[in-house]
């Protein structure tokens, strides 16, 4: 597999090409990390050879503020990547006749933090619509077609990458190559960058992207590669690490490490969602109340409402309340009941109820004991722990350990 062929049989050096399309990332741009490098080659490697796909992964550019280097990045991904579709303002309609055509182009959106954010949000649903559909292949777009009196199936699989400040949607960033921008420091220099001059060589290195990788459509189709991650992130990342495979040299194992860097970033920089930080918000409450066997709802509204870096204060004039915390909790299957404490009966939620929840989606890593050996287990795989220490008795009837406000209602 290191030496894949040309439709010529000539031997073709993969990893020398991703090697040229490495040096003009880096001559043009300062990326956060060298993952985050060969992460960008790898997806723009990936979009000559999108028909061998299953899954098209997304790719974000992000960035906190502006000149940070996002829409330079774009460029030189639009000079290498698979037939550039860029657009800043595109109606999803056109998104989708482009997209359907057979022969999809790869969809690059700039300023894409106008479109997902705001007021904007509501207006372009569909185009967040797509966008996910569009990850996985043989997910059309269904529509009725008044001329034809018939429903119309409207392909949605490419591959995309958007640019913009801040945050995409997490639908968006959870199927996605995420690559968090930062401006250049004193001492960071780049070339600049013209499209007139420099676009021909940047095109130079797409043809011969797609030359080595179209030839070998058939191998990277039929191509398993075995994934440090798994799951939807593994979906995301098998085609990246197929053409490192396919490549050899150093890129298989730097495919791999770049993996497990950014996808324990994407962890770490807490992509997750609002009630996921609650589950784990209430664990932390329940440790702070002392780790009692239940607690009263007005306890655990006081202790999420006065964390000063949490959410929950603001979400209302009177932060979290009971009825918004059991909406919240409803879909995990986690109701408040009637519990009897040392002070009287009130509403509360006993802390077994939400071990299930705990552990399926917010689960704490496993600390071992001293002297005994573990598997080196990348950060980014789920961790799976025991169920916790205290025992399961039928006796709800618990010493408070705290002063408390007055019992809750919920």
């Amino acid at each position: 597999m290191n030496q894949p062929t040309s439709t010529a049989d000539q031997p073709v050096d993969g990893a020398a090409i991703l090697d040229q399309l490495h040096g003009c990332l880096t001559k043009y741009v300062i990326l956060p990390s060298p993952e985050a490098v060969d992460a960008v080659a790898l997806w723009i490697a990936a979009t000559h050879a999108q028909a061998a796909w299953a899954h098209a992964p997304r790719l974000v550019i992000r960035a906190p503020e502006k000149r940070c280097g996002k829409s330079r990045l774009l460029d030189i991904v639009e000079g290498c990547c698979h037939d550039p579709l860029i657009t800043v303002n595109a109606s999803p309609a056109a998104v989708y006749r482009a997209i359907g055509t057979g022969q999809p182009p790869t969809l690059l959106v700039d300023e894409a933090d106008t479109l997902f954010g705001g007021k904007n949000a509501d207006a372009n649903e569909d185009l967040r619509g797509l966008l996910n559909a569009g990850h996985q292949r043989n997910r059309p777009a269904i529509r009725w077609d008044n001329n034809t009196q018939s429903l119309e199936k409207i392909p949605t699989f490419a591959m995309a990458a958007l640019a913009g400040i801040g945050a995409m949607p997490d639908t968006i960033e959870d199927r996605a190559v995420v690559i968090r921008m930062r401006r250049r420091a004193p001492g960071e220099k780049v070339a600049p960058y013209r499209h007139r001059r420099d676009g021909p060589a940047l095109r130079t290195v797409a043809q011969q992207l797609a030359g080595w990788l179209r030839a070998n459509l058939t191998t990277l189709e039929a191509a398993e590669p075995p994934m440090p991650v798994e799951d939807r992130a593994a979906d995301t990342w098998e085609p990246l690490v197929a053409v490192a495979d396919l490549a050899g040299g150093t890129w298989p194992a730097r495919a791999r490490h770049a993996v497990t860097v950014l996808t324990a970033e994407a962890d770490e920089a807490g992509n997750v969602s609002h009630r996921v930080r609650l589950l784990a918000d209430i664990r932390t409450a329940f440790t702070t109340l002392g780790d009692p066997t239940a607690a009263p709802t007005a306890d655990l509204l006081t202790a999420l409402n006065s964390d000063p870096e949490a959410p929950w204060a603001d979400s209302g004039p009177n932060g979290l309340t009971g009825k918004k915390l059991g909406d919240l909790l409803r879909d995990f299957e986690i109701r408040s009941e009637t519990i009897r404490f040392t002070v009287g009966q009130a509403k509360g939620y006993t802390r077994d109820a939400f071990t299930d929840a705990w552990q399926r989606y917010c689960p704490q890593p496993e600390t071992p004991a001293t002297g005994v050996s573990v598997p080196n287990v990348p950060t980014s795989f789920p961790q799976v722990i025991p169920g916790t220490d205290y025992p399961t008795g039928t006796d709800q009837s618990v010493p408070r350990r705290t002063p408390a406000t007055a019992p809750g209602t919920h």
